[in-house]
C-alpha cells in the first residue's frame, strides 16, 4: 500500500494543525485495529455513546482518559504467575492489551464510563458553551446612529 505524503498540507494551512494530524493519524493502518471491536451511537442531538467489547476485562484493568480531545481507552491485564496460568485447549478470547483512541470534537465532554456484561460504554455530551452559540442581534429602527450618518452625507454633497 502506497502512503501518502501530507507535508504540502502543514506548509499551506495555518491553525488547523490538529484537523492535519488527525487525517495523518487516520490514514496509518495498524494491524491491532480491530480489537478490541466498538460502536458508536448517536442517542441524541448532543448525546453519544461509544461501546467496546472488552470481554474478559474488569474495571481495575481498565483505562479510560481525556487529553486535549482525544478519549483513550486502554485495557491491560495483570499478568499472572506461571502456577496461575491455565492450560487451554482452545483460546478464543483475547486479553490482549489494547489502546483505543477517538478524536473528540470541541465542546465534546465525557459524562460517565460503565462497565456491564463485557461492554464497556462510554458516554458523551457536546457542551456549547453560550459564547459559541448563535444569538439574535436586534436591528435599530432609524435612531439616533442614521441621522448622523445622513447628516454627514448632507454635508458632503
Amino acid at each position: 500500500m502506497r502512503s501518502l505524503d501530507y507535508s504540502p498540507l502543514y506548509r499551506s494551512i495555518v491553525g488547523f494543525d490538529r484537523l492535519a494530524n488527525m487525517i495523518d493519524s487516520a490514514s496509518k493502518t495498524d494491524p491491532s485495529a480491530g480489537f478490541p471491536p466498538y460502536n458508536i451511537e448517536q442517542l441524541g442531538e448532543h448525546d453519544y455513546r461509544i461501546e467496546l467489547a472488552v470481554a474478559g476485562f474488569g474495571d481495575e484493568d481498565l483505562t479510560v482518559e481525556v487529553q486535549e480531545n482525544v478519549l483513550t481507552i486502554s485495557g491491560r491485564k495483570d499478568t499472572r504467575s506461571e502456577d496461575e496460568t491455565p492450560n487451554y485447549l482452545y483460546r478464543g478470547i483475547a486479553e490482549r492489551a489494547f489502546e483505543r483512541r477517538f478524536h473528540l470534537a470541541d465542546h465534546v465532554v465525557v459524562d460517565n464510563a460503565e462497565l456491564r456484561n463485557g461492554l464497556l460504554a462510554v458516554t458523551l455530551r457536546r457542551e456549547i458553551p453560550e459564547s459559541a452559540k448563535p444569538r439574535r442581534i436586534d436591528i435599530a429602527n432609524g435612531g439616533p446612529a442614521r441621522k448622523v450618518i445622513e447628516g454627514k452625507k448632507s454635508k458632503a454633497a
